[in-house]
């Protein structure tokens, strides 16, 4: 009897670690971040892009206006994709576009900004990459439309056609 037995427990065994398999290679598990969302921004204190002046966050953004904060950097291929949508953007009045250029180098930056032209109203330094981590940003381009020192959108990856409708909904 004991003999017979353990021939069927290995089976049962086997089928359940099956069925348990089998159900999780179905359950998907990519996580999707919650990019609508109203947060604080974070404070901190960073340098302008060509100077060695200090700024803290709370000179950078005011009340009743909105901010779209961009993380970019030269050697970034899709902030070159998105390039032209924030080009776009920077002609809405009621916008102003921030920068922050990330663990680059200036040179390279400069260069980029004087190649694909300017869309910022200021451009801040994150040389070690502190800041966008503070603002839990997962890399390079990613966006951030701020109202009233809120975070209010957050676009993840290159801007692109709809998310600057949506932008351009949400400040009107």
């Amino acid at each position: 009897m004991k003999i017979k037995s353990v021939p069927l427990i290995v089976i049962l065994l086997f089928i359940t670690f099956f069925i348990i398999f089998f159900k999780g290679l179905k359950n998907s598990n990519i996580y999707v971040p919650n990019i609508n969302y109203e947060k604080e921004i974070p404070s901190f204190t960073t340098q302008f892009f060509d100077t060695n002046i200090k700024i803290n966050s709370d000179e950078i953004f005011k009340e009743d206006y909105y901010y779209l904060m961009n993380i970019w950097s030269s050697w970034c291929l899709p902030c070159r994709e998105e390039h032209r949508f924030l080009m776009e953007l920077s002609k809405e009045k009621n916008l102003k576009i921030i920068g922050f250029n990330y663990k680059d180098n200036i040179k390279d930056a400069k260069q980029f900004l004087n190649n694909l032209k300017n869309p910022y109203s200021n451009i801040f330094l994150d040389k070690d990459g502190l800041i966008a981590i503070e603002w839990g940003a997962y890399g390079v381009p990613e966006s951030f439309l701020i109202y009233n020192k809120k975070i209010i959108k957050k676009v993840i990856g290159p801007l692109n056609t709809n998310f600057v409708d949506e932008i351009k909904r949400l400040i009107k």
